[in-house]
């Protein structure tokens, strides 16, 4: 039994990480730009693609894949930015449509370019870290977590530590008090978009290998993502971080001690609470960020 805890407990610390990976990254452009982006599970779903057309496709090697995978989700959120969201900047329900609009086309030109079949792609190494003959844990589910520690660290940095961080999260907390002290909305909406964009990218990629890859696969992780930042509280990075945890950690352990179909329940139930109980979510506030 202590076995069984200790693998599900691995388990759940994976899956907490890539879903922080796009939580984080979805609080980020709503924080800066008071949009809600329904198209962010598919920005993850092209992360993947990424990786299936380089490293399964073409034999790049995968961390270059990846690498790849991340600018080019980033570059995706930037056209988004400038062609969908810049435009209707003061129209915020006109950005949602817009959104889902966009998810549309990412979906439509995923099944163009690979059709509707699962890709199921060669995993990076085989090789896994045995604590014991029943709990392991597969070296490419360690690069997933290392690389959420990594880059929600460099994050917490770029925002605590730097000046375009300081200016993004100016903007986040007033965008009006911002522009009044020079700091350009349009510069710091396109860098939240980037790197919120390019982290669903990055978490789609890492997980390429460990999942089955469809152009449908965004839908299940948008959904994780928003009741993710309902419990932690819409437009805190660091409720985005701990919510993740927490979801993972009960959806997990239900899943194996219970079912599936279970464990998504319980998952909707503990956002219905929180939204009863505070609706502004564990770590959120009545301001927008």
């Amino acid at each position: 039994m202590i076995e069984l805890l200790a693998q599900t407990g691995l388990n759940a610390v994976y899956a907490a990480s890539y879903i922080s990976l796009v939580a984080v990254g979805l609080v980020l452009i709503f924080g800066v730009m008071g949009v809600i982006n329904f198209a962010h599970g598919e920005l993850f779903m092209a992360g993947a693609y990424v990786v299936v057309a380089l490293y399964a496709q073409r034999f790049v090697p995968f961390f270059i894949a990846v690498a790849a995978g991340l600018v080019f989700v980033g570059l995706l959120g930037l056209l988004m930015e400038r062609a969908l969201f810049r435009p209707l900047r003061d129209n915020p329900l006109g950005g949602l449509v817009a959104s889902i609009g966009f998810l549309m086309i990412l979906q439509a030109l995923a099944v163009m370019g690979f059709g509707v079949r699962m890709e199921y792609i060669p995993p990076v190494t085989q090789e896994v870290i045995a604590f014991s003959d029943k709990v392991r844990l597969p070296i490419s589910r360690l690069y997933v977590i290392i690389a959420a520690v990594v880059m929600l660290s460099l994050l917490w940095y770029f925002l605590k530590r730097t000046r375009f961080g300081w200016a993004l999260r100016a903007s986040a907390q007033d965008p009006q008090a911002a522009a009044l002290q020079g700091i350009s909305v349009t510069l710091t909406a396109k860098i939240a978009m980037f790197i919120g964009a390019g982290f669903a990218g990055l978490a789609g990629a890492l997980t390429a290998p460990l999942v089955s890859v469809n152009p449908y696969m965004g839908h299940s992780i948008i959904v994780t993502a928003f009741i993710v930042i309902i419990v932690g509280g819409v437009g805190s990075l660091e409720g985005a971080v701990l919510a993740s945890i927490v979801y993972a950690f009960v959806h997990t352990f239900v899943t194996t001690f219970y079912d599936g179909v279970i464990a998504d329940i319980t998952g909707l139930m503990l956002m219905l609470i929180v939204l009863i109980v505070k609706p502004t979510g564990l770590f959120g506030s009545a301001d927008r960020a």
